[in-house]
């Protein structure tokens, strides 16, 4: 039908005589098809495909006992079944799978399921990727490109991403997963925006990508599309914040290619580490540390995104044998600030540096402020000493990668605002030893950050756990790492 719409144009402008004008043919074309489109196709320029990209999934939860799963992906699109490859022996993976649908160009609405299965010693079972539903249903639009169902904008989990702890699962075992994706469809400018959205709402040239800013809000047209903003009234994106995560929606548009959602929580974290020394030694942070940090805030819809290499993160600091307070400053400025005291990453990262030695061991503190090693508000960075990790891996018989992990977890939570004191059990030095009192006083407060549990609990505590307890979850604070409002 397209095709014969597309020779009639043509004919008829052939037949005017306007064959031969280039800019009369275009606007009178693009009128006509603007005109069909109303009738009985949502995009006249093309053939519409649905196309699907699974990009990434995560087992938050024990699904084969005895062993790392064999995943696949199954996807209905408009009841077509979909089958992915068989990802063996993992329990993560960042893969890009896709399929795509030729889909009738005269009705909006597709339907898509979603469904993640383990191939293990019990056999295929499905995998917990929805809120009560280990199959996710969705219903995808071709006028507006966007979604609804068990997924869809505003989602706390993040749209785009499926997290079966939604139904309260943190702690059951459920074969809790999570599953990133993405819809869209084919479009003739390839700016994302399907013609429908274009012609009947904002009235752009669908021929041309919009990639302005036609509102002039710091924001391009095309992430207000995505996340339904209008791009032609004026938002004050520095200040909004929907999700709370103190990341306004400038710095989430900053960050958008490492997956941040202005409707989730996001946690941003740089890590820099020293070149190796004389004699082999080594701060660089182990594999399969980032993996074990994601899951206890990805199981609560706090996205973890490790920096330690792909964006500007990872730096290479020059190895000292033992590095004080007064060289962190400088670090500090050099390596995180890029000696830029504007660098947007101060509103967006927190910060960390592995160095081989340093006394304490570790501890949080706050490089562009006083005071400067301590907990008080506007704390967003920490130290760690590599040489420590590596002795507490011998003494707890732990990998490395679990020290380091347990560490990063601990000196983070400090960056939350949960500090010494604040609550009793936080950093209780001499209650860490059977023998010691303040074992029995605050041995119920099972968080990484009472130092009776810091390698032993990857978690902070929920608050569940009875007497002086306390809910770490509930309490943190993600905007407590910006700088003060009343700061020299």
């Amino acid at each position: 039908m397209k095709k014969v719409i597309h020779l009639m144009i043509v004919g008829i402008l052939a037949l005017s005589g306007l064959g031969n004008v280039a800019s009369p043919i275009k606007n009178i074309e693009t009128e006509m098809k603007q005109q069909v489109t109303t009738l009985d196709d949502f995009d006249p320029f093309v053939d519409i495909v649905i196309k699907m990209n699974v990009t990434a999934f995560r087992s938050l939860d024990t699904i084969d006992a005895s062993s790392d799963s064999n995943f696949f992906v199954k996807i209905f699109i408009n009841d077509e079944e979909f089958i992915s490859p068989i990802w063996n022996d993992t329990s993560y993976l960042y893969d890009y799978w896709s399929v795509e649908k030729n889909v009738p160009d005269d009705e909006e609405f597709v339907t898509v399921e979603i469904q993640l299965w383990a191939r293990n010693s019990d056999g295929d079972v499905l995998c917990d990727i929805g809120n009560n539903n280990d199959d996710v249903k969705l219903t995808y639009s071709i006028k507006t490109g966007h979604w609804t169902g068990d997924d869809q904008l505003e989602d706390p989990s993040g749209y785009g991403r499926l997290n079966g702890c939604d139904d309260g699962s943190i702690y059951k075992h459920e074969r809790d997963c999570e599953l990133w994706f993405n819809i869209y469809q084919n479009d003739f400018d390839n700016d994302g925006i399907p013609y429908w959205t274009e012609v009947n709402t904002y009235g752009t040239n669908p021929e041309v990508e919009n990639s302005g800013d036609p509102d002039e809000d710091g924001i391009p047209l095309a992430w207000e599309w995505k996340w339904n903003y209008d791009p032609f009234a004026w938002d004050d994106h520095e200040h909004l914040d929907p999700d709370g995560d103190s990341i306004n929606n400038i710095e989430e548009y900053l960050t958008r290619t490492l997956g941040s959602d202005p409707y989730r929580k996001d946690l941003f974290l740089e890590i820099d580490y020293m070149e190796e020394g004389p004699n082999g030694e080594k701060s660089i942070i182990p594999e399969n540390t980032e993996e074990l940090l994601k899951n206890p805030f990805h199981r609560r819809n706090i996205v973890f995104h490790l920096d330690v290499g792909a964006e500007n993160g990872g730096q290479i600091i020059p190895f000292d044998n033992e590095t004080d307070q007064t060289e962190l400053i400088e670090l500090y400025n050099k390596y995180f600030l890029n000696n830029d005291k504007d660098n947007y990453r101060r509103g967006v990262f927190h910060y960390g540096v592995f160095v081989y030695l340093c006394k304490p061991n570790g501890y949080a503190f706050r490089g562009d402020g006083s005071p400067f090693w301590g907990y008080g508000p506007g704390t967003n960075s920490f130290i760690i000493a590599s040489k420590n990790m590596e002795r507490l891996s011998d003494k707890t018989l732990k990998p490395l990668s679990y020290i380091y992990a347990s560490s990063i977890m601990h000196e983070t939570g400090h960056n939350f605002g949960i500090r010494w004191g604040h609550p009793f059990g936080c950093d209780a030095r001499f209650s860490y030893k059977p023998w010691q009192i303040g074992f029995w006083i605050y041995f119920n407060y099972k968080s990484i950050m009472n130092y009776i549990y810091t390698y032993s609990i990857l978690d902070y505590s929920d608050g569940s756990h009875g007497r002086r307890d306390y809910n770490d979850w509930a309490n943190i604070d993600l905007t407590y790492f910006e700088i003060p409002n009343d700061s020299n």
